[in-house]
């Protein structure tokens, strides 16, 4: 089953940028994945269970990284544009 997946990551902290990068930076680099940025979120599109596996392992790295961060997820199953 295909997913589309729209995340958003709010580092608190004043230096806001790096970290969101580092995270984009990261989800880019699978090639199973699709990924598009827009100026308020990321969105991922991928097979379920590829697509949690990875959100997993970013999110961990991501909170062990910053004291403090948001990450806000909609997923949505059967997207329409693939």
């Amino acid at each position: 089953m295909r997913v589309s997946v729209d995340i958003s990551l709010y580092p608190l902290q004043e230096d806001l940028i790096p970290p969101i990068l580092d995270v984009i930076e990261r989800l880019k680099r699978d090639p199973d994945l699709d990924v598009a940025t827009n100026p308020m979120s990321t969105q991922i599109r991928g097979e379920y269970d590829r697509v949690m596996e990875l959100l997993q392992t970013e999110m961990k790295i991501t909170f062990e990284a910053l004291p403090k961060a948001v990450f806000v997820i909609k997923i949505l199953n059967n997207p329409i544009a693939d």
